[in-house]
């Protein structure tokens, strides 16, 4: 959660130079500060406020006849909180995720049914919109970069940083007997945030010398990508396989 919540602030301060420079506006480091700060209390604020409130929502919701209230309400927390962080100067994926921590561990209970988590709510909703959003990612990317060697070469670079980096941060990991390499595999997988925020910066302009704006993330950088997102998707449970094979074949043998 720690990386999400960096990149988002991350996200928030590049987001604010680029519109700041579109502007003409220099963007001192006071400027940076607060937009990471106003992003950091978006964040905290949301998040305390919603553990305070919607325990309580989604309880007496649970109590209503109404069939899918418990689904609607947790729908329109997302919105309204992607809204605010619109409003607010920020991402929507800002207000996104933080509906995300306050309804992950939410659970309900319906007098006439048995307790259910949201994930199982949200489970039918997914399997509509997901495919979707990643068509639309899909559309945006142009195949004929993927015969060009050097857009392959920067997508072969990106995946081994995201390869790599995820063994370093699984050193982290002190408790003794873990798998070490299955936990760093398993962070391998640059999905839908990855692209989610590849697809802001080719929203973003940034202007040129010559006068004409052009977007952060460029159609070649954008398609680099989606073919890393696409390989750390797919060699990832072929990798905690062997990984988690190979753990429980030496405990076989000792």
């Amino acid at each position: 959660m720690l990386d999400d919540v960096l990149g988002l602030l991350i996200l928030a301060v590049v987001a604010g130079a680029i519109k700041a420079a579109g502007s003409g506006v220099a963007l001192s480091f006071f400027d940076v500060a607060l937009i990471a700060l106003k992003s950091l209390a978006f964040l905290v604020g949301a998040i305390v406020i919603g553990h305070l409130l919607m325990p309580r929502m989604l309880h007496g919701a649970g109590r209503l006849e109404t069939r899918g209230v418990l689904l609607t309400l947790a729908i329109s927390c997302c919105l309204f909180l992607a809204w605010a962080a619109a409003k607010a100067g920020l991402a929507p994926i800002v207000g996104a995720f933080a509906a995300g921590l306050i309804l992950d561990e939410v659970h309900y209970k319906n007098g006439r049914q048995p307790e259910r988590d949201l994930s199982d709510l949200l489970q039918p909703v997914s399997t509509v919109l997901v495919p979707i959003f990643f068509v639309l990612m899909g559309l945006k990317v142009d195949l004929r970069l993927f015969t060009r060697v050097d857009i392959l070469a920067v997508a072969f670079a990106l995946t081994v940083a995201a390869i790599v980096g995820k063994q370093i941060c699984a050193l982290g990991v002190i408790e003794s007997g873990v798998n070490r390499l299955a936990v760093g595999l398993g962070m391998i997988p640059r999905g839908e945030v990855g692209l989610i925020f590849a697809g802001i910066g080719a929203t973003l302009m940034l202007p040129t010398a010559s006068g004409v704006s052009q977007p952060v993330i460029s159609s070649a950088i954008f398609g680099a990508v989606v073919i890393m997102v696409v390989i750390t998707t797919l060699i990832t449970p072929i990798a905690l396989k062997w990984s988690l094979g190979r753990k429980r074949a030496r405990k076989r043998e000792g």
